[in-house]
C-alpha cells in the first residue's frame, strides 16, 4: 500500500489547510505591497512631470493611493500574520517542531523596507500638492506625515523588540534537509513548481526601478513609467501562492 493511501494522521488535513491559507495570506499581501509602491511610485513621478493643466488631477491620485495603500498593507499582512502563527503553532502541537524558518528574517525585512517606502514616497507628497495649488491640503498633509513618520519608528522599534523574541524563543528546528516538518498528505511549496519565481523577481524589479525613477536616480521615458507599471502589476497578480 502506498503511503499516500494510508489515512491521514489526527490533524494533518487541518493543517494543510491551514498552510494553504497562509499561502493565499501571504500572496494578497505581497500582491497588495508591489500594487502600492507602484502605484505610488508611477503616480508620483507622473505629476511630478505634468504641467499646471493635469497637476492638481494627478497630485490627487497620488493622495488617494497613499491614503488607501496603508490600511491595505496594514489588514493584509497582519492576516498574514495571523495565520503564519497559527500554522506553526498548529505544527508545535502535532510535531513538536516547526517548519524551517530560515527566510523568515529576509521576508521581514523586506517587508519592513516596503513599509519604510511606502513613507518615504508619502512623505513627498505635500511638496506635489503645493506645486498644485492645494496649499491647505498639503500643510494639513505635512502635519499627517510628520504624525505617521513618528508612529512609523515606533512601530520599527516595536516590530525590532518582536522579532527579537520571536528569535530567541523559537524551539529547535528538525534536521530534515529542506525544511520540517512534512508528510505525505502536505509535501509544502518545496515539492510544487515554483512558476512564480521569474514573475516575482520581475516585479521587484519593477517596482525598484519605478522607486528610483521617483527619487531621479535615473529618468525613464513616460512611456517607460506605464511599461513597468503594467509589467509590476501584471508579475504581481498572475503569480502562484
Amino acid at each position: 500500500m502506498l503511503l499516500t493511501e494510508i489515512p491521514p494522521p489526527p490533524g494533518a488535513t487541518e493543517l494543510a489547510a491551514l498552510r494553504a491559507g497562509a499561502r493565499a495570506a501571504r500572496h494578497r499581501a505581497c500582491i497588495a505591497l508591489v500594487a502600492s509602491l507602484a502605484l505610488l511610485a508611477a503616480a508620483q513621478v507622473l505629476a511630478d512631470r505634468s504641467g499646471r493643466e493635469h497637476a492638481p488631477a494627478l497630485a490627487v491620485v497620488s493622495l488617494a493611493i497613499f491614503a488607501a495603500a496603508l490600511p491595505a498593507l496594514g489588514v493584509t499582512q497582519c492576516m498574514w500574520g495571523l495565520r503564519a502563527r497559527r500554522v506553526r503553532r498548529r505544527e508545535r502541537e502535532l510535531y513538536a517542531v516547526s517548519r524551517s524558518g530560515r527566510a523568515r528574517p529576509l521576508t521581514r525585512l523586506a517587508v519592513a523596507a516596503g513599509w519604510a517606502v511606502t513613507l518615504l514616497l508619502g512623505g513627498s507628497l505635500p511638496q506635489l500638492l503645493r506645486r498644485a495649488g492645494y496649499e491647505s491640503a498639503a500643510t494639513v498633509l505635512t502635519w499627517t506625515v510628520e504624525a505617521s513618520v513618528m508612529i512609523g519608528l515606533a512601530a520599527g522599534v516595536s516590530f525590532l523588540l518582536w522579532w527579537a523574541r520571536d528569535s530567541t524563543g523559537m524551539p529547535a528546528r528538525a534536521p530534515r534537509p529542506g525544511g520540517s516538518p512534512g508528510d505525505p498528505w502536505d509535501p509544502g511549496p518545496g515539492a510544487r513548481p515554483r512558476t512564480g519565481a521569474a514573475l516575482w523577481t520581475g516585479a521587484t524589479l519593477a517596482v525598484a526601478a519605478l522607486v528610483g525613477a521617483r527619487a531621479h536616480l535615473w529618468e525613464p521615458a513616460t512611456g517607460w513609467v506605464y511599461t513597468l507599471l503594467t509589467a509590476a502589476l501584471v508579475c504581481g497578480v498572475v503569480t502562484d501562492e
